[in-house]
């Protein structure tokens, strides 16, 4: 089952939103809340996005079983906190920073890595995969065809991320490991 959003899940009496949960609900309010929140490093929880790091290697069904809560507590499958987005981005510079030394390239084609790996590898396909997961997804995957029911566009780009993650922490982290024994052996 696809998590989806109902935007009747919170009606009045007479079975219309509230002036409140309606502007809570728009993809817009939720967009300003997360870039707003993006520039105030005091307000993440980056011991939460630690925890969610590390389960995504060892029980990945707790993290997903939290969004789930999310959706229970909050109304959203989405994370409204960018701190798993800002460690996620530490992790890339730190890893690419390693692969640049291990592989002896220069601080000008270290910068070009660090940033290709960031804004293209990460950020861009990553805008690219969730949005159209996200068309897919409410085009055909979704059981209710009516207007009430979507899948947010944040949580898809935080599917990415949960995808992205372990994925940079093996190929960008583990195999910089092999490569050094590699060097040495050779």
């Amino acid at each position: 089952m696809l998590p989806t959003t109902s935007v009747n899940s919170r009606t009045q009496g007479n079975g219309t939103l509230s002036s409140r949960d309606a502007a809570r609900h728009t993809a817009g309010a939720k967009r300003y809340k997360y870039l707003r929140r993006l520039v105030h490093f005091r307000h993440m929880d980056f011991e939460f996005a630690l925890w969610q790091m590390l389960y995504l290697f060892t029980s990945p069904q707790k993290v997903y079983r939290n969004f789930q809560y999310r959706k229970q507590t909050k109304d959203q499958w989405a994370r409204d906190d960018p701190a798993f987005l800002v460690l996620l981005s530490i992790w890339l510079c730190v890893s690419t920073l390693m692969f640049g030394f291990v592989l002896q390239m220069g601080f000008v084609e270290t910068l070009k890595l660090l940033l290709w790996i960031v804004f293209i590898d990460c950020i861009g396909v990553g805008l690219l995969i969730a949005t159209s997961m996200w068309f897919i997804s409410n085009k055909y995957l979704v059981k209710h065809q009516g207007r009430d029911y979507d899948v947010e566009w944040g949580y898809a780009f935080d599917v990415h991320l949960n995808a992205f993650y372990p994925l940079l922490v093996i190929l960008h982290f583990i195999q910089l490991f092999f490569i050094k024994c590699k060097e040495m052996i050779c």
